[in-house]
C-alpha cells in the first residue's frame, strides 16, 4: 500500500509533469499570443498580424530559436502554477466526490473547486508570470526601451532591484481571474464532458476513460478554456508588460477596469479577443496535451510508487 504523501502527492507530481510538457510543446504559439496581444498596445490603429506571420517573421529575424525565448520561464511558471491549479483542482474535486458518499458532484461544485484551485495557484505562480511576459514581449520594443534579460532568474531578480519586491505581483487581479476562468473553462469543464462523452461512447470507464472519451472531452475544454480566459488573458499581458511614460512617468493604465474601458475605446469590443486564434491555437493543444498525457503520466506514477 502506498503511503499517504504518495497519494496525496500523485495529483501534484502528475499535473505537473503534464503541464510543464505541453508548455514545452506549446511555448511558440504562446510566444506568438502575447504578441499579438501587444501589438495594438504599441501598434494603435495598424491591423494585427497572424500569429503564422508573427512566427514566420521572428524566424527570419532572429533565427529559430527566438520562437522559444522565454521557455525557461515558462517551465518554471509550469512547476509552480500548472502543479498547483491542476494538484488543487483534483484533491478538491476527490474530495467533494467523498463528500457526497462518492456520487459524481455537479457542474456548480465542480466549477467552485476549479475557481478556489485557480485563484490559490495563480498567487503562488505570478511571478514566474511577469518574467514570461516581459521575456516574451522585450523583443517588441525599441532597442533603446528593452530591458534585455538574461534569463528567468535575471528578470525576477532585477524587476525586484528596479521596481520593487510588488512588481512581481503586478496584474494579479486580471491573472486571478484568469487562473478562475481557465481552471473553469478546462478543467471543470473536462470533467463534465468526460461525464457526457462516455455516455455518448457507452464508455463505462471502470478503468478510466477510453481513448476516445478523453479526445473528445479534452477538446471541448479547450475550446471553453479559451473562450472564458482570453479577455482576462489580454488584460493581464498588458498590465505585466507596461512601461512608464518616459516623459510623464505614468503608466499607461491605472489597473483593470481602467485597462478595459481604454482597450474598448481604442480597439472595440472585439479588442478583448484579439490574437484569438494563436490563443486558441495554444489553449486547445495544451489542454489536449495536459488531459490526454495525464492519464499516462498517473499510470505510470502507480506502477512505480504503488
Amino acid at each position: 500500500m502506498p503511503s499517504a504523501f504518495i497519494k496525496a502527492a500523485e495529483p501534484f507530481a502528475c499535473g505537473g509533469a503534464a503541464a510543464t510538457f505541453a508548455s514545452c510543446v506549446i511555448h511558440p504559439m504562446d510566444l506568438a499570443k502575447v504578441r499579438m496581444q501587444l501589438y495594438g498596445q504599441l501598434n494603435p490603429g495598424k491591423k494585427i498580424p497572424g500569429f503564422t506571420t508573427i512566427l514566420s517573421n521572428m524566424v527570419k529575424n532572429d533565427g529559430i530559436g527566438s520562437v522559444y525565448k522565454g521557455v525557461d520561464a515558462a517551465i518554471g511558471r509550469q512547476l509552480v502554477y500548472g502543479t498547483a491549479r491542476i494538484g488543487l483542482h483534483r484533491t478538491f474535486s476527490d474530495k467533494l466526490v467523498q463528500m457526497n458518499d462518492g456520487k459524481p458532484i455537479n457542474f456548480a461544485v465542480k466549477t467552485l473547486s476549479g475557481m478556489a484551485s485557480g485563484s490559490i495557484a495563480v498567487c503562488i505562480g505570478t511571478p514566474f508570470d511577469i518574467a514570461l511576459v516581459r521575456l516574451q514581449s522585450d523583443s517588441m520594443a525599441a532597442p533603446q526601451d528593452r530591458r534585455n534579460y538574461k534569463n528567468v532568474f535575471d528578470a525576477l531578480v532585477r524587476t525586484t532591484k528596479e521596481e520593487g519586491f510588488s512588481a512581481l505581483y503586478k496584474g494579479l487581479g486580471p491573472n486571478v481571474l484568469r487562473g478562475m476562468s481557465m481552471n473553469v473553462g478546462m478543467l471543470a469543464c473536462y470533467d463534465q464532458a468526460k461525464e457526457m462523452v462516455a455516455k455518448l461512447f457507452n464508455d463505462p470507464m471502470e478503468n478510466g476513460p477510453s481513448l476516445s472519451t478523453q479526445i473528445g472531452s479534452s477538446a471541448v475544454a479547450g475550446f471553453t478554456a479559451a473562450l472564458f480566459s482570453l479577455p482576462f488573458d489580454l488584460i493581464k499581458s498588458r498590465l505585466m508588460a507596461q512601461k512608464p511614460n518616459p516623459e510623464t512617468g505614468l503608466l499607461p493604465y491605472k489597473g483593470i477596469v481602467d485597462c478595459a474601458m481604454k482597450i474598448v475605446q481604442s480597439e472595440g469590443p472585439m479588442g478583448f479577443f484579439a490574437g484569438f486564434s494563436a490563443y486558441y491555437g495554444r489553449c486547445a493543444p495544451h489542454a489536449m496535451i495536459i488531459l490526454l498525457s495525464i492519464e499516462s503520466i498517473t499510470q505510470a506514477y502507480r506502477n512505480a510508487f504503488y
